[in-house]
C-alpha cells in the first residue's frame, strides 16, 4: 500500500498529506464533526486518513459506512460524500475511504471568521516578531470575540493608548474541543474604542514558535485553527 501513497497535492483532487479534515457520519443524529488528517491517497481509487477518536475511543463505523468529508482549500469549503472501504486499528488507526466521484465547493465568508467568547492572554513583544518575551512581562487578559485561521478580534478593559497598529504581541487562548494555543505571534492591525472596552484586530504570524496542547489529534496551530473554523462553518451551513 505504501508505494501507492501520493505525497504531494494533486491538481484535480485538492488533496495533500497532512491536510486537516472534518468527517461526519451519515445518519448520526448528533451531527458531530470529527477531526482527522489525510495520510495519503491513490487518485480515483481511495483516500487514507486517521481514524478519529472521541473520548479516547475510535468513532463507531464499519466497512460500508457513508460519511462526508470537508476541508478548506483556497478560500473554499470542499466537501464530498464517500464510504469506508476498510479500517484498521493496528499498527495505527486509519480509515480507507472511497475516492469521491463528485466534489462540492462553497466559498467561505470573508476571512472565514466565526464568533468566539473565550478568555485570551496577551504579552507584548518589545523587540519585534523574532524576539522572545521576558518571563516577567505582565500578562494582559482579554476576551476573544471572533476567530479565523488568520487572525482574531480581542476586547480588553485597557486604555486605547496602550495599543497601536504594528504592535507585536504573543497570544494564548483555547480552541474549544481541540486544545490550548501558546506563544502565537500576532500583529495589531487596528485599534478601536468601543462602549464595552478597547477592541483589537489581530493578524496571526506563524513563525514556528507557536504550540498547541492537543486533545485527540495532531498537526500545527494553523491547521488546528483551519479545522475549527471549518467545523463551525459546516455546522452553521447544515
Amino acid at each position: 500500500m505504501t508505494s501507492d501513497l501520493t505525497a504531494h497535492r494533486h491538481p484535480a483532487s485538492f488533496l495533500e498529506v497532512g491536510l486537516s479534515l472534518q468527517l461526519s457520519l451519515a445518519g448520526e443524529e448528533s451531527g458531530a464533526q470529527y477531526g482527522s488528517t489525510v495520510l495519503g491517497w491513490k487518485h480515483r481509487s481511495w483516500i487514507l486518513c486517521e481514524w478519529p477518536f472521541h473520548f479516547g475511543k475510535p468513532i463507531p463505523c464499519a466497512v460500508g459506512t457513508t460519511c462526508v468529508l470537508r476541508y478548506i482549500y483556497a478560500g473554499r469549503i470542499i466537501g464530498y460524500r464517500t464510504e469506508v472501504l476498510d479500517l484498521q486499528l493496528q499498527p495505527f488507526p486509519f480509515l480507507l475511504l472511497a475516492y469521491p466521484s463528485n466534489i462540492e465547493a462553497v466559498p467561505l465568508r470573508k476571512q472565514g471568521r466565526v464568533l468566539a467568547h473565550e478568555p485570551v492572554v496577551l504579552l507584548q513583544v518589545t523587540g519585534g516578531v523574532g524576539e522572545r518575551q521576558s518571563a516577567h512581562q505582565p500578562r494582559i487578559g482579554g476576551l476573544l470575540t471572533d476567530l479565523s485561521a488568520s487572525g482574531c478580534a480581542v476586547r480588553l478593559q485597557r486604555p486605547i493608548q496602550d495599543f497601536f497598529p504594528g504592535m507585536v504581541l504573543r497570544v494564548e487562548f483555547e480552541i474549544i474541543g481541540t486544545g490550548h494555543v501558546n506563544n502565537l505571534t500576532a500583529l495589531v492591525r487596528n485599534v478601536s474604542l468601543q462602549s464595552d472596552g478597547t477592541l483589537l484586530g489581530l493578524e496571526f504570524q506563524f513563525d514556528g514558535k507557536e504550540t498547541i496542547e492537543y486533545r485527540g489529534w495532531g498537526g500545527s496551530v494553523k491547521k488546528a485553527l483551519e479545522s475549527f473554523v471549518l467545523q463551525k462553518h459546516s455546522i452553521e451551513s447544515a
